[in-house]
């Protein structure tokens, strides 16, 4: 359906009646990237949770914890190995009271029992090797790169409420990491602690202290991966951003030591929010992190320009996300917004909480079925390459506008998010570049249209641009039903769903000609290709 048919249609029709048609332009510079991912961008989280968390007088974590997921379920390992090199983090609140079951503990190695006066109201937990064993069984299977989160308050002694003392006693990490290299598994990067950061949640150690932990982990990696050609990644402080802290974290630590800056985000406030829905359509509210990025990236420029900076964890609401909510289709607005938000911070990784356990999983915790977060965080693996590109727009801020390199092939890809409940989008895309004129050092920048720039950069063979028709992928997601608080997801109208043997569905494409106008309907979301678009930036 074009444009002008969709007018009639809507005109006609009594249930759109209340909805508003609008045109929009979008300019898209595609000449430059402005930041660049790294190319495996989407990661996601695996808790140590027990089935008796609960928050908000339910419990939805069932048996997704690190120690107790079922790794033989075939809809995990398809859904792990859909994305061709999936992160996945293993870590969380309860990671910095993880015994590992190796070597000569200090303490027994019993699971997470409840402890009124426990850490998160929990004892410590234990990670015995056979279980470890059968987690990288999965992780070789399905191609994942791993980030374990190691725990950083081993040896120290609390001193108040929440504030924890003393060094790190490496001991029991080392004889885990030792186990692991002398098993042959491969771990991309260690991580040291959980939301220690600042005030902490729950605990807290100074950043002073921590810089120092930092540098006795990456002597550790150094000295046990000698050897190895390559060695894993050092990542810290996997807590809550604070310019002070993280600041002093690197001068600390100093050049080289560690890898990525890893930051929490949870902006959407509680799972018990009645207004989680209210806030995930507001462009205002959504905007408001983006302070974070930005002064987190000025951190880095100005403390530590070796590092780099990851989201290492992020499930909108926090206490296990809201029920109806972060599983459902409206959470994809939020999503996708931070997805594209972060990449135009300079953010090379994207971690959700969690691939599967609590409100916020991209699978269902009991039926391992994805939610429709998962499609979209399928279809951005798919589309979005690790070029980041600008896009500029003078309309309504409920259109949210990314645009990157189309991954793995000739092209741009465009992000489109309508927050609008009424309002239909006609969007009219323009590109610009930078072309010179003979009059001086002087350059002009010019706009054109988009289709014109693609039709200028294809190379065709045996045939003259004229006689072919150039065409346009469409990837447009939806609620079924209508409802945003559907749990599951339309894909160009057709609902996406597992095949009979379990396997992920093909995430097919329209295809429309470039002549044709771009639009998109309330409350929906569209990816849009244009391929073969020679961008200096894209090659």
């Amino acid at each position: 359906m074009d444009f002008r048919t969709l007018l009639i249609f809507l005109a006609l029709c009594p249930a759109f009646s209340a909805q508003t048609i609008k045109d929009t332009e979008l300019m898209i510079d595609a000449s430059v990237k402005i930041a660049q991912t790294d190319a495996n961008y989407i990661c996601a989280t695996i808790d140590w949770w027990p089935k008796e968390k609960c928050n908000y007088k339910q419990c939805p974590w069932g048996l997704a914890s690190i120690t107790h997921l079922d790794l033989s379920h075939p809809f995990l390992e398809n859904a792990i190995r859909a994305f061709k090199g999936l992160r996945l983090r293993l870590g969380g609140s309860l990671q910095d009271q993880v015994i590992y079951g190796v070597g000569n503990l200090k303490s027994p190695c019993h699971p997470f029992t409840k402890q009124k006066d426990g850490l998160f109201g929990f004892s410590k937990g234990c990670l015995h090797m056979h279980r470890w064993d059968e987690l990288n069984g999965l992780f070789k299977k399905t191609g994942a790169l791993v980030t374990f989160g190691l725990n950083a308050l081993y040896g120290r002694r609390r001193t108040n409420r929440h504030v924890w003392v003393g060094n790190w006693d490496s001991s029991n990490a080392l004889d885990f990491i030792r186990y692991t290299v002398a098993k042959g598994y491969q771990i991309h990067s260690w991580e040291l602690g959980n939301e220690l950061s600042g005030n902490g949640i729950g605990a807290s150690v100074n950043a002073v202290q921590y810089g120092k932990d930092v540098i006795h982990l990456h002597n550790l990696i150094s000295q046990v991966y000698k050897n190895f050609h390559g060695r894993p990644l050092l990542l810290a402080p996997g807590g809550f951003y604070g310019a002070e802290w993280f600041s002093k974290l690197l001068k600390v630590s100093g050049p080289g030591t560690v890898n990525a800056l890893t930051h929490h985000i949870y902006n959407l406030g509680p799972g018990s929010d009645h207004k989680l829905v209210d806030k995930i359509l507001n462009p205002e509210y959504l905007n408001k992190i983006s302070d974070t990025y930005r002064s987190l990236t000025q951190t880095i420029e100005r403390n530590g320009p070796w590092a780099s900076a990851w989201v290492g964890e992020s499930g909108g609401a926090y206490n296990s996300g809201g029920p109806n909510v972060s599983n459902a289709f409206v959470d994809s607005f939020w999503y996708l917004d931070q997805l594209g938000m972060a990449a135009k911070h300079h953010t090379k990784v994207y971690c959700r909480q969690t691939l599967i356990g609590g409100n916020y999983g991209l699978l269902d915790t009991k039926t391992f079925v994805p939610n429709p977060d998962y499609y979209s965080a399928l279809l951005w693996n798919k589309l979005m390459g690790k070029e980041v590109l600008d896009v500029s727009s003078k309309g309504s801020p409920h259109l949210r506008s990314y645009a990157h390199c189309t991954k793995d092939r000739a092209g741009v890809t465009l992000l489109l998010i309508n927050l609008s409940n009424q309002i239909h989008y006609g969007v009219n895309i323009q590109s610009s570049a930078d072309t010179s004129f003979q009059v001086g050092e002087k350059k002009n920048q010019t706009k054109k249209s988009f289709v014109h720039g693609l039709k200028e950069s294809v190379s065709w063979v045996g045939s003259r641009s004229s006689d072919v028709t150039l065409l346009r992928e469409e990837y447009h997601l939806s609620p079924e039903g209508g409802s945003i608080k559907s749990r599951r997801m339309l894909l160009n109208g057709k609902l996406l769903q597992l095949t009979e043997t379990g396997d992920i569905p093909s995430l097919s494409p329209v295809l429309r000609s470039l002549k044709s106008p771009i639009s998109i309907a309330p409350l929906s979301i569209k990816f849009i290709v244009f391929p073969n678009f020679n961008s200096p930036s894209c090659r």
